[in-house]
Parts: C-alpha cells; structure tokens; sequence
C-alpha cells in the first residue's frame, strides 16, 4: 500500500502516519507526506509512474485558492490526473460541512474530530469499508 498524507499542521501528518503504519503493519505500507496542497501536487506529480494507492489530505490549508480550500483544489487536480482514477481520496478536516464537500467531490471523508477519538471509524475509513 502506497499512501500520500498531505496536511498543513506535522502533528496531523504524523498523527496519520502512525495510524497507518499500524493499521497495514501486516501487509506494509509506504507513507509520504506533504505540508501544503502544492507540495502534494509535486508528490503526486513524481510518482506517476506507481501512483498512491490512498490519498489523504486536509481541506483548509494555504488560503491562496480562495473561494476554494487547498484541499479542494489538490483534489480536483487529482481527479484530472489518468495515473490516479483508481486512488482512493479522503478528506479529513475539522471544517463543519466536510460531509457536503466529500459528497460534492465524490470522495470519502473523515472528519478530525472522529479521526482521532474514534479509531474504530478512523480504520473503516481508511480500508475502505
């Protein structure tokens, strides 16, 4: 399992990260990470060739996308690249209507708030059940 975590804040990378190598410590998985929409993009861009298998990213990161999250923007940019219409996308935020903005995305979500009180939830996110 191939998994780019992209998340402005390092304890939420990192709070991820370890989450994650626990949940595939079995079957192994590589983690990248990025600290800006940008920065993911370029992730993204580089491994084209051996695509992410699972993409989590924040919603609101830089602000210079505006009337857009940074988060909806790197997804967008995700959906146009052909490397990765099989990867998985989910968003995790404290913004209040992350629900609507997934559905509207066509993605998964987790919100921050049960990502890390709810480790039960958090797996079934993130295996896709």
């Amino acid at each position: 399992m191939k998994i780019l975590v992209v998340d402005d804040m390092l304890s939420w990378r990192e709070f991820h990260k370890t989450a994650l190598e626990e949940l595939f410590i079995e079957n192994g998985c590589t983690i990248d990470m990025a600290d800006s929409a940008r920065a993911g993009l370029d992730k993204l861009y580089e491994n084209t060739s051996a695509p992410y298998d699972l993409i989590i990213t924040d919603l609101q990161m830089e602000d210079d996308f505006r009337p857009q999250y940074a988060g909806e923007w790197l997804v967008e940019q995700i959906k146009n690249l052909p490397s990765y219409r099989k990867s998985r996308i989910v968003i995790s935020s404290g913004t209040y209507n992350i629900k609507h903005i997934a559905e509207n995305l066509n993605v998964e979500c987790i919100p921050k708030r049960i990502a890390c009180t709810d480790r039960e939830k958090y797996e079934e996110v993130m295996l896709g059940r």
